[in-house]
């Protein structure tokens, strides 16, 4: 988790700064951290167009010029050919919903996050959309406690 703490210093959102690492076996297979697409100007820059529509955290994700850290995670693997299958992401937050759906379509098996993202619940249960989805996928979600070894 200290990884994802470092990686997400990189991240050019006024809102929330997020790291993701995507690991597998004791080895690093990708990063990503929250921002900008690459050549494109940074809200840092532009400011943040959610501020000025005044969109609440975990709405409208379309709605923003940056990429999550778990997108660009997934992404740099790609773009190198890392097969990230079977892999487990650390996350400094649950993944959204829209995360999530990438999450498991990539191959992803675990999550280990340390805190949890303004998403909405489910009517059903107290839980979010995307913990609903990631569990009926069957991938696991741990949350990360300061001291405990992360196998």
């Amino acid at each position: 988790m200290e990884i994802a703490h470092l990686v997400k210093t990189r991240s050019t959102c006024l809102r929330r700064q997020v790291g993701a690492v995507v690991a597998k076996d004791k080895n690093i297979l990708a990063t990503g951290y929250n921002g900008a697409p690459s050549g494109v100007k940074h809200c840092q820059v532009t400011g943040c167009l959610r501020d000025q529509l005044k969109i609440p955290s975990g709405e409208n994700h379309e709605l923003c010029r940056g990429i999550h850290a778990e997108q660009n995670a997934i992404i740099q693997a790609a773009k190198h050919g890392t097969a990230i299958n079977g892999a487990t992401l650390y996350c400094t937050v649950l993944p959204c919903f829209i995360c999530a759906k990438m999450i498991i379509n990539a191959g992803i098996v675990r999550i280990v996050v340390e805190g949890f993202y303004s998403d909405k619940f489910t009517a059903e249960r107290k839980i979010t959309f995307s913990e609903e989805m990631l569990s009926e996928a069957g991938v696991v979600v741990e949350q990360f406690k300061a001291g405990n070894p992360v196998p």
